[in-house]
Order: structure tokens, then C-alpha cells, then sequence
């Protein structure tokens, strides 16, 4: 078969009218993997090796329930009314009806307690990233969905983070680490995503020996210290960038994988952009730890090992990811 050839993946299972409850675990299953229904007990997916693996899954499970299951891949050539596929997997209601959903938080936001807002939103992001996950042939409709979280961000920023900087156009320089040692680097207190992700990366790659000051307005920011991520900072958000973005290029750390997979990470969650899986649960975890943390110092001591963690899992891979 050539390789450009779209592959897919038939389910075809028969279970008993007795396996009521075990029938419906399985159909959710298969309905969150994002499967077309072809015909009764006939389910159609694209070929992936994850795909693959979660139907196996379900194979083996039907088989359990003393059901019979035969999972098959063929390729384009194997089907008649090929062209008519991609249309059964068509999540354009999915994107629609959430974008009117953001279109409703947005209006309520300025109303909203900011912990209510913020949970409002993350939801609404780990709505965007199921119905991204199925969607294997996106259309202008993910992207509208995508810019409307984008712009969601925006008003929570606007209504919660008021001193949340806006981007310049500028060069990036290129700047020595060693000049950069020992050093104090101030940012506005009650860290959150970049400015957690930039002060550990300020840790970890840049000056080890890095103090950090807490700043409760941008003005107070001592002679001495290097400000970052606030407007008029030393470091802060370019272009498209955002600070995080703007230190990996500052010291030349942009190519190196786990930082490049955190910079997407911290990117989706600070401006918003294409979702990343895992964002949704790392936001959750820097939520959980700024509630435990009152002291700026205490929550950036227990994020650092959050990114530590995350910067090695992704140096070792992510056999999830395809």
C-alpha cells in the first residue's frame, strides 16, 4: 500500500442484549475515541497506532464479555464512496455549540468571583482538547474554536490579571548566560503559568544562582534586578512570543526538546493557541499548588518540581503522543 494512502481501522463487534451496562461502557468508549458508526456494531476510525491500540483494547473487552469482535485495517482502495468519509467525522456542531459556550463565559466573566472564572475556562479548555482530539480532518471551524479561547484568555487576563503584559515588536537578542549569574529578577507577585514556567527556567538554565523578587506593582522593581514579564521588563512578551518563549531564545535553549514541548505548553495556557493534552492537568496542578501556597517563594518551590517532572518526562518521550 502507499504511504500517502489514508488507512482505516473497521470495528465490527456483536454483543448480546443481556451486556446492558457493559454494552454502554463500551460505546462510550468507542464514542470518545471518536468513532463513526457505520452500522449497527460496525465502527470506523483513521488508522493510527494509537487508535489501533484503543480499539484492541476494546476487543478484548467485548471478548470478555463472551461477544465476538474483529478489528481490520484497510486502505482507501478496500472502499467504496471513499470521498464521503471524512464527512462522517465532521465536528463542526462539537465547535459550534462550545463557541457559543465561550461566547456565554465571556459575557458573564466581568460578574464572576475570578476562581469561578478561571474553573469556567478551564473546562472549557479540556472541552476544546476532547473535541480536538477526534477531530482528524480539522476545518476553519477549529480554528474559529481555537482563536475563541484564544480571545477568552484575553478577557480573563483583562478582568483578573490587569497587569498582564502586552506584546512588543522587537528583535530578540542574543544574550551570554554568564553575564547573567547571580543575579535578582523581580515579577509581579501571585505567580501563575509564565511566570512560574520562566522562573524555573531562569533556575534551571540560566542563572542557578537566581534570587527572585515579588513585585506588587511593576514600579517597584529594584535598579538592581531584571524584570520579567510585566510591561517595560527586560524580558517580557515579543511578537508572538511570550516570556518564557522570549528567555529560550534569549540564551539559545529553543531547540532543545523537553523546553521547545514546555514552551508550547506555557504558550497554549498563557495566550492561548493549539491546544496541547496536557495542559488542562498541568493548569490543574498550578491551580491546586497557588491555593496550598499563600508565600510566592513556597508555591515557587513546589512548581519547580512540577516543571521538573514534566521537563523529564518529556526528554524520556511520550508514547501517547503521535
Amino acid at each position: 500500500m502507499a504511504d500517502n494512502e489514508q488507512h482505516w481501522l473497521i470495528l465490527i463487534m456483536r454483543l448480546s442484549g443481556r451486556s446492558g451496562t457493559p454494552r454502554m461502557r463500551i460505546w462510550r468508549a468507542l464514542r470518545g475515541l471518536g468513532a463513526a458508526v457505520l452500522r449497527d456494531g460496525v465502527y470506523l476510525l483513521p488508522a493510527s497506532p494509537t487508535r489501533r491500540e484503543a480499539l484492541e483494547l476494546q476487543v478484548g473487552a467485548i471478548r470478555e464479555l463472551g461477544g465476538n469482535a474483529l478489528l481490520i485495517e484497510v486502505d482507501d482502495s478496500a472502499i467504496d464512496s471513499v470521498e464521503v468519509l471524512p464527512s462522517l467525522f465532521d465536528r463542526t456542531p462539537d465547535f459550534q455549540a462550545l463557541r457559543a459556550a465561550v461566547a456565554d463565559w465571556k459575557q458573564a466573566c466581568p460578574q464572576l468571583e475570578e476562581r469561578d472564572a478561571q474553573r469556567q475556562l478551564t473546562q472549557l479548555q479540556r472541552r476544546l482538547q476532547s473535541i480536538v482530539e477526534i477531530d482528524f480532518f480539522p476545518g476553519s471551524e477549529s480554528e474559529r474554536a481555537i482563536m475563541a479561547l484564544a480571545e477568552a484568555e484575553t478577557v480573563f487576563n483583562r478582568c483578573f490579571v490587569p497587569d498582564e503584559p502586552q506584546p512588543i515588536q522587537a528583535e530578540i537578542p542574543r544574550l551570554d548566560h554568564s553575564a547573567f549569574r547571580g543575579k535578582r529578577w523581580a515579577t509581579r507577585r501571585r505567580p501563575w503559568v509564565d511566570r512560574l514556567a520562566s522562573a524555573w527556567l531562569i533556575k534551571r538554565f540560566i542563572d542557578p544562582e537566581a534570587r527572585f523578587v515579588w513585585l506588587e506593582h511593576p514600579s517597584q522593581c529594584p535598579p538592581d534586578a531584571l524584570g520579567f514579564d510585566y510591561d517595560g521588563a527586560y524580558f517580557t512578551h515579543i511578537d508572538d512570543k511570550v516570556t518564557f518563549e522570549v528567555l529560550l531564545a534569549s540564551f539559545s535553549l529553543e531547540t532543545q526538546a523537553g523546553l521547545s514541548r514546555i514552551a508550547e505548553l506555557v504558550h497554549y495556557l498563557d495566550v492561548g493557541g493549539t491546544p496541547v493534552p496536557e495542559a488542562v492537568g498541568l493548569k490543574l496542578m498550578l491551580a491546586g499548588a497557588k491555593e496550598r501556597c499563600d508565600d510566592d517563594d513556597a508555591l515557587l518551590q513546589h512548581t519547580d518540581m512540577l516543571f521538573d517532572d514534566l521537563y523529564q518526562a518529556y526528554l524520556a518521550g511520550d508514547p501517547g503522543r503521535e
